[in-house]
């Protein structure tokens, strides 16, 4: 078990677990991290971790499982940190990622990327490839979006994520992106993850609208086993009996992911709520809840935007975003 404590917590409360741990006749050692003094003891499948749940201070209490042999926290890794370029996701410092849904043009791109630069990003996101629903709808510029983001990249110093659709054709993201996105109609696509679990690049992985957290552990799990081990968990909603938002985002994922697995997790506000006044309120709810970073959608004209014009924020609402981000992230301990 690997058992948490509070970062608060008291000589005398830590000895309280010991002490049951003794009791118990397991084997521990302590390790002391920058927020918290944690427990790491033997496997014992036939001991009830409630019993340590229960106990003053106790943060939370991981259970070894079997399952998930490289997902799961461990006592080797309790906490990846994923490093891309100068930009480290996973640590004290929360990853802004931001964009415009698909790349429309050259002036498009370049215009909403320089704004999001001078406002402090570094990572850019926007889809050369599009995954729509209908046949009809923008497909995206395809392997021209990819060149642009290339001089995107050379232009400017960006870092660029974008999705992939198709494992065939890695070789050519892998040319350019820093990031490859698995979107949520793909998290059961097999065949692309393990194919990206064989890459060298960074892997964000979605989590699908109807997927349980079991699932989704298990599609990061495929990656893993590829050899991949930098892999970015996201929340961007489910479907629910609710159809005031595009999606019902499940907050309370974000710490059961954080409890479980020793991957970062980002949260899309945009795709969890569909709609641009609410995007604001939702991303400082994902920064209080634990997130590592969101991925917001931008837009310099959202309403002649070529796909998701309804949840693109305007450039000066992601600048407010910005400043209200990092207050909230300060009272939580963490940074913008």
């Amino acid at each position: 078990m690997i058992i948490v404590m509070n970062k608060d917590a008291q000589h005398n409360e830590i000895e309280n677990v010991l002490m049951l741990i003794q009791k118990l006749g397991l084997e521990f050692s302590i390790l002391k991290n920058e927020n918290n003094t944690v427990i790491l003891t033997q496997p014992s499948y036939d001991i009830n971790s409630e019993l340590f749940k229960s106990l003053p201070k106790v943060e939370y209490v991981v259970t070894l499982n079997e399952d998930y042999k490289l997902v799961y926290k461990n006592i080797n890794n309790l906490e990846t940190k994923i490093k891309v370029g100068d930009v480290v996701i996973g640590g004290n410092e929360l990853t802004m990622i931001a964009g415009p849904c698909s790349i429309e043009s050259k002036d498009q791109l370049f215009r909403i990327a320089l704004h999001l630069k001078n406002s402090g990003v570094k990572i850019i996101r926007a889809g050369a490839f599009k995954f729509r629903t209908s046949p009809y709808s923008f497909q995206g510029l395809g392997y021209k979006g990819l060149e642009l983001l290339k001089e995107l990249k050379e232009e400017t110093g960006l870092m660029v994520i974008s999705e992939i659709l198709d494992h065939h054709d890695l070789p050519e993201f892998e040319k350019v992106v820093d990031i490859l996105q698995i979107g949520a109609r793909n998290m059961h696509n097999i065949n692309l993850l393990k194919a990206v679990g064989e890459s060298s690049k960074p892997v964000l992985l979605k989590r699908s609208y109807s997927a349980t957290l079991k699932e989704f552990l298990f599609s990061a799990e495929y990656i893993l086993m590829g050899g991949n081990k930098n892999v970015i968990l996201c929340e961007r909603g489910i479907r629910t009996f609710s159809d005031y938002t595009r999606n019902t985002l499940d907050i309370s994922i974000v710490p059961a992911i954080k409890q479980r697995s020793h991957l970062p997790v980002i949260v899309d506000p945009s795709h969890a709520t569909g709609k641009r006044d609410l995007i604001i309120p939702v991303s400082l709810a994902a920064i209080a809840a634990g997130a590592d970073g969101l991925m917001i959608e931008v837009h310099h004209t959202p309403e002649l935007a070529y796909s998701d014009s309804e949840q693109a924020i305007r450039l000066e609402q992601f600048d407010d975003l910005i400043n209200r981000a990092k207050k909230v992230a300060e009272a939580v301990g963490r940074k913008l």
